[in-house]
């Protein structure tokens, strides 16, 4: 089969390499794709919100079964407009992504159906939000409605720091339109962890949890990121508590979604807070994590392809989705500056030195004048399996010095917790 995926990250690239494993897989192609992922795919130039020129794209090439990596693509239409065109794609359409591109409308859909999340107060007015945060004892969470690239959710310490980041988002519009209305959250406490899920719209299969690591410093310091790293399965997330939360918040939501006549199909995100008062949802995603898929993928024993086929189908419950009993880790290595300015173009050299079963996974690299160079803020994603943590971490641990380029940054406690 001919499989186009869309999307330029790390997350991308592990989905290729997944898919590249499938007996059924003849021919790859990524758009945009990067350094990485034009070793076992070919690169087309193409944006993914480009919705005219994949779907040109695709009939071009005859491709079977179009896979959407990043949210703005699915918040776009991508997927109506490929099937309206005939052409099978893996992903929720525009009207059920809703539930990631409208942070107020995964909201309601939570106090309406009864899923467990933070108290929230929504505003569109930047006087009612700040008069209602002067009321409010901190920390808070102020997040931004719609997308905003993983880092429209500010934590804040103090009410000067929520006035601070209401008026960045919202007048500043430092997020564009996705900050013309807000929430404002108590700030849940716990132990934080991602539960994943494929849906056909039925039947719900989860992947084994994993728990990423937003803030930029070690020690959980700093501005958000899109991710800095991951490890999957946490030690305290056993199956048991997997089924529960399955039970009763991912299929849920997926009922909800049916109910309010947006039936989900796809990859349903939740991320969780493990609280004294029980598991409450923080948001959800509409798509595989990252970098939690850097993590998960590497798992899984089953064809990724047949699962991604029989979502299409509606037909997951017919499909055996298995797991390695093992672990994985990953950890991010990122450009000086990251989240905020930096340089690219620098050289990457010692891609080919890592240690046994340790894979490594492009984000921000572009392939140019014959060698890899750095061409975003989060570059690679080193991952490797054991195991249990502390083997796959060991492993990628020792393999990250062989890697080289210039403003090099990552965190050093990524799932360190889990070996003290």
């Amino acid at each position: 089969m001919k499989v186009l995926v869309l999307g330029g990250g790390a997350r991308e690239h592990t989905i290729l390499w997944k898919l590249s494993l499938s007996d059924r897989s003849h021919r790859l192609f990524a758009a945009p794709g990067n350094a990485g992922t034009r070793e076992i795919a070919e690169n087309l130039d193409i944006a993914p919100t480009d919705l005219e020129s994949v779907a040109k794209a695709a009939r071009e090439f005859a491709v079977d079964l179009v896979v959407v990596g990043p949210e703005a693509p699915l918040a776009a239409g991508i997927v109506d407009y490929l099937e309206q065109s005939g052409i099978p794609a893996f992903g929720p359409n525009r009207e059920a992504a809703r539930i990631e591109s409208s942070k107020v409308f995964a909201k309601s859909l939570m106090h309406k159906y009864g899923i467990p999340c933070a108290r929230d107060a929504v505003f569109s007015s930047y006087d009612e939000a700040r008069d209602y945060i002067m009321e409010q004892p901190a920390p808070l969470v102020i997040k931004a409605d719609g997308l905003a690239a993983g880092k429209g959710v500010v934590i804040v310490q103090t009410r000067e720091e929520a006035l601070k980041a209401l008026s960045e988002i919202m007048c500043d519009r430092v997020f564009g339109d996705a900050g013309s209305s807000v929430l404002v959250e108590e700030c849940l406490s716990g132990r934080e962890t991602s539960l994943i899920a494929f849906t056909d719209g039925k039947t719900v299969a989860p992947l084994p949890a994993a728990r990423d690591y937003k803030r930029v410093y070690e020690g959980n310091l700093g501005p958000n990121t899109g991710g800095m790293g991951a490890y999957s399965p946490p030690d305290f997330f056993d199956s048991e508590l997997s089924r529960e939360l399955t039970r009763t918040i991912l299929e849920p939501t997926v009922r909800a979604m049916a109910s309010e006549g947006r039936p989900y199909r796809g990859m349903l995100y939740a991320g969780l807070m493990l609280t004294d008062e029980g598991p409450k949802v923080l948001e959800y995603n509409a798509r595989f994590g990252d970098p939690e898929t850097q993590v998960q993928l590497p798992l899984l024993k089953s064809d990724l392809l047949d699962i991604m086929l029989a979502i299409t189908r509606g037909e997951l419950g017919s499909v055996e989705v298995s797991w390695d009993d093992g672990a994985c880790v990953g950890v991010v290595l990122a450009s000086g500056g990251y989240p905020g300015r930096f340089r690219t173009g620098y050289p990457i050299s010692g891609l080919d030195k890592t240690g046994r079963d340790v894979a490594v996974f492009h984000a921000g690299t572009r392939y140019a004048d014959g060698r890899v160079e750095t061409a975003g803020g989060r570059v690679l994603t080193v991952v490797a399996t054991g195991g249990d943590v502390a083997e796959a971490r060991g492993k990628v641990m020792s393999s990250i010095p062989s890697i080289h380029f210039e403003g090099c940054y990552y965190r050093k406690d990524i799932a360190a917790e889990e070996v003290r």
